[in-house]
């Protein structure tokens, strides 16, 4: 360990007391820092920080809004005064519908309206009214979501989307039931309280995260509420090339076979680093739960699973085990909607354990749903999720909004009608692009992954000088805190990254957004992390150089 001085001991106590905030919390300290560096200046602040897209999916809106005014005319048609309208009604709505496409065929997003009826009607057997019923209706947002965990047919419809984006288009035997959510971060709070609200995890169970993860499911299982004791399933492999390849050693998937572990919880494709479990990890999982763990409980986090290719989730290859997490806010621009959904296979674990509970346990929570059911001994996990998400007591105006559950689906739509894929790879060239001009900026010969998303960049800053320039560079180094590193970007460029220790990744790593920020911008933090380095680098060897001639 390198001597420090008073003045870099009080540093450092003041760093590690930052430590204890969330990335995203440190984070705003960062942006503060970058504003007043760019005040003033012709710089612009970089925040690479947050994973909100700078692209949007446009034809969807626009079929949203131009299904917007066929809704504003059906209602018109129904009663007519200022600034009033009346429901819209069914009988003979696809006609009038597609009454409306004909005398609007230049209107943005009409050509999606109109495909979209025909592959509902055709592909899914739809009843045409019914259908462009629940989507107007829905646009309209005048009614109460019924049922309330989905609607019919945007259920449908998102089930084809989950089969095709979440399953590679092979999908298990049998259906998944979908409970559409406002976006990934309500499934999480919906997900963990329903889980021990109905006794199937309890405070002081042992559960297992693989890491490195999204700050949230770091912190959540430590809140007074659940007190969950938490083992790491750490991506701590490494590459051919000596970089980190962020897969899962079987010994770390081994862990997974004691049976104190109650759930598993996993991002895949990982946040931050960005890489999909690979298959030979995953088969390892799928055997060892069929074989050790039937009861396991696995919740699986997709929301980057469209930006590789081929991916195929847990919810595929273990359905009967796991809850698929969804959120539209990545691929489709749309963090601002609020778009999600859980999935449960119908033939599930969750059930199956309500229905081994200890009798006292099963009557309580009888008592607990008995005023929304007759029956609630045969209340399915994913309804009771819904229940809970309202207090139960709410359980009759539980439900995402109609709007936008119609704007869920539409986003759907545009992706199975897409039989190209021409937006998704517009996307992932987009995150692809910027990920190679950060690494020629850095000065990084990155290697390319199948398995990596490419939505964030981790930089593992300790690897890099270790296989740089040794020990001796990293002893020097350790006199600092990797904070150092995040503060000095935000003070001197303008630039604000996240630490990727807040996501229990390596301790001087940095996670870099290649999502939000124009793709110049890419080069040049690539440039800024190198130009620090280089610095940290010439103070070393002159610091070696002043030892070697005191010595003499």
């Amino acid at each position: 360990m390198a001597q420090r001085t008073r003045k870099q001991q009080l540093h450092l106590s003041k760093m590690r007391e930052l430590e204890k905030l969330s990335p995203f919390e440190l984070k705003d300290k960062l942006i503060q820092l970058a504003a007043e560096q760019t005040r003033g200046s012709t710089r612009q602040m970089l925040n690479a920080g947050r994973g909100n897209p700078n692209w949007i999916a446009t034809t969807p809106r626009e079929a949203f809004f131009t299904l917007g005014q066929f809704g504003i005319e059906e209602s018109r048609r129904v009663w007519k005064e200022p600034d009033l309208g009346g429901m819209p009604q069914k009988k003979g709505i696809a006609r009038r519908f597609r009454a409306f496409l004909d005398r609007n065929r230049k209107a943005p997003g009409a050509d999606l309206l109109r495909a979209s009826l025909d592959y509902g009607v055709r592909k899914l057997k739809f009843s045409a009214d019914d259908f462009v019923h629940e989507l107007t209706d829905g646009i309209i947002g005048d009614n109460y979501p019924v049922p309330d965990r989905m609607l019919v047919h945007c259920e449908q419809i998102a089930h084809e989307y989950l089969v095709q984006e979440m399953c590679d288009r092979r999908p298990p035997r049998g259906r998944y039931d979908i409970f559409a959510v406002e976006g990934g971060t309500a499934a999480m709070c919906y997900i963990f309280d329903s889980l021990v609200q109905n006794h199937l995890l309890k405070p002081g169970d042992t559960i297992a995260l693989g890491t490195p993860v999204f700050t949230p499911y770091l912190e959540l299982p430590h809140l007074d509420r659940y007190r969950f004791k938490v083992v790491h399933v750490e991506a701590s492999e490494f590459g051919a090339k000596g970089y980190h390849n962020w897969q899962y050693p079987d010994s770390e998937i081994d862990k997974l076979a004691d049976p104190k572990i109650k759930a598993f919880f996993v991002v895949n494709p990982s946040n931050p680093p960005s890489v999909s479990m690979r298959a030979a990890s995953m088969k390892r999982l799928v055997r060892l739960v069929k074989t050790k763990r039937p009861d396991l409980m696995v919740l699986t986090d997709d929301v980057y699973g469209t930006f590789v290719n081929g991916f195929r989730s847990l919810m595929a290859e273990l359905p009967y085990n796991t809850i698929g997490v969804y959120s539209y806010s990545k691929y489709f621009g749309c963090t601002g909607w609020r778009l999600g959904v859980v999935a449960i296979h119908q033939k599930n674990v969750y059930d199956e354990l309500l229905g081994k509970l200890p009798a006292a346990k099963q009557r309580a929570l009888n008592q607990r749903y008995g005023s929304i059911t007759l029956q609630p001994e045969k209340l399915r996990f994913i309804d009771r999720m819904v229940a809970d998400s309202r207090q139960v007591a709410l359980n009759h105006t539980a439900g995402l909004s109609l709007p936008q559950q119609v704007q869920m689906a539409l986003f759907s739509l545009f992706a199975l009608l897409d039989t190209e894929d021409r937006y998704k790879q517009l996307t992932r060239s987009i995150v692809h692009r910027r990920l190679r001009k950060l690494a020629a900026g850095f000065g990084i010969d990155w290697f390319d992954d199948p398995a990596r998303a490419e939505y964030y960049a981790t930089v593992d800053l300790y690897n890099w000088a270790k296989r740089e320039y040794g020990p001796g560079f990293v002893k020097f180094a350790s006199a600092y805190h990797p904070f150092d590193v995040l503060f000095a970007l935000a003070e001197r460029y303008g630039t604000v990254l996240l630490n990727g220790s807040g996501f229990a990744g390596p301790t001087w790593s940095v996670r870099v957004s290649l999502a939000n920020l124009d793709d110049s911008a890419y080069q040049k933090i690539g440039d800024q992390l190198r130009s620090l380095l280089d610095e940290a680098v010439a103070r070393w060897k002159a610091s070696k150089d002043k030892a070697e001639r005191a010595r003499a």
